[in-house]
């Protein structure tokens, strides 16, 4: 294994995960906001399964997201 090469794959994977993460949360909160469903005071709670076809890899990782 290139561990420079895996090293640099691994960031790019993250940073679309980041990315893209990002976005749909932003747009699914204001999408609530707008729908009355939120107020806009919350905390919320963020949940992402990561798994890694091959290697055995699930891991559930959570969070808090507050909103004001």
């Amino acid at each position: 294994m290139n561990e420079d090469v895996f090293n640099m794959e691994i960031r790019k994977f993250l940073k679309l995960v980041g990315v893209t993460s990002q976005r749909e949360i932003e747009e699914a909160v204001r999408g609530a906001i707008r729908s009355g469903k939120l107020k806009g005071s919350e905390t919320l709670q963020a949940r992402v399964q990561l798994t890694l076809d091959g290697a055995g890899l699930s891991k559930t990782i959570e969070g808090k997201i507050a909103l004001s």
